[in-house]
């Protein structure tokens, strides 16, 4: 297969499914790892992709929602990182809200291996996140399920899901998002996953958004909340100094992690080269 006929296929799966992972094409393709980073260097070079640590995700996703299949292991060092410190926000004896999404899934599994947060009781309207808290013999655990309609990335939406949240109070929600942008704010192609996250923002004391550097300067469809209403944003050090600098000014506080302390697994060729920017 011609370099133009791989990166044609490797683009169509890309706005297909809203990402890639090398290793899966590497397969599929039955081409080298390095090949594989090459066309999709190539394709960023030509501003159609964004390459993240694992893969890469659609240049332009400002209406398409990918799969949480799709998202669960691109950056996954970084994300697991972020979950573990935020993780320093859930407090015994507190009720929190996990929003949808793959970082917030980390944090969901980071919590239910915590016996010393208990009691605890965690709202959510992620199905995986529900799935990862469910401790049917941890009985000072309480999973609070939305309801509502699925999404393709595995989160609860509607009218169903804002009925459940109205009248709630929370301590913290975290918030897993799309795309952060220094003006744009808080984003997300999903129009209900929007309206779903205003809600969770609404009823919680305080906001902490987990995000990995491969969001920013990334713009959805729907607008979910300004920067400044954020209390805490965890995120890689990967992060330019240029978008450091606006996140400082404008949320509560900012928190950097080194992703590098938490690499994906070794057996997975597309953990190959730890700078960011890598496929």
């Amino acid at each position: 297969m011609l370099a133009q006929q791989r990166q044609e296929l490797i683009l169509s799966r890309i706005r297909t499914t809203g990402a890639v992972r090398v290793a899966d094409l590497v397969a599929s393709l039955d081409v080298s790892d390095m090949t594989v980073r090459r066309d999709i260097a190539e394709l960023a070079r030509r501003g159609l992709v964004h390459r993240v640590h694992g893969g890469a995700v659609d240049a332009h996703p400002a209406a398409h929602e990918p799969e949480f299949r799709a998202k669960r292991e691109l950056a996954a060092g970084q994300k697991a990182a972020i979950a573990e410190a935020a993780l320093v926000h859930v407090e015994p004896g507190s009720a929190v809200a996990l929003s949808a999404g793959t970082t917030t899934h980390h944090l969901a599994q980071l919590i239910a291996a915590s016996p010393a947060l208990r009691p605890l009781t965690v709202v959510t309207n992620s199905l995986p996140a529900a799935e990862a808290l469910h401790r049917p013999d941890d009985r000072d655990l309480t999973v609070v399920l939305t309801g509502g309609t699925r999404t393709p990335s595995d989160a609860l939406v509607g009218p169903v899901a804002l009925r459940a949240l109205d009248g709630l109070r929370v301590d913290v929600t975290f918030l897993g998002v799309h795309g952060v942008d220094a003006h744009a704010g808080l984003t997300t192609p999903n129009l209900l996953e929007a309206e779903t996250d205003r809600a969770l923002v609404r009823v919680a004391g305080r906001t902490v958004v987990l995000a990995d550097s491969s969001k920013w300067g990334t713009v959805g469809l729907s607008r979910i909340a300004d920067l400044s209403d954020v209390a805490v944003l965890v995120t890689d050090d990967a992060l330019p100094a240029e978008a450091v600098e606006d996140l400082r000014a404008q949320v509560g506080s900012l928190v950097l992690v080194a992703a590098q302390d938490h690499p994906e697994p070794a057996a997975d060729p597309a953990t190959a080269g730890p700078d960011r920017g890598e496929p």
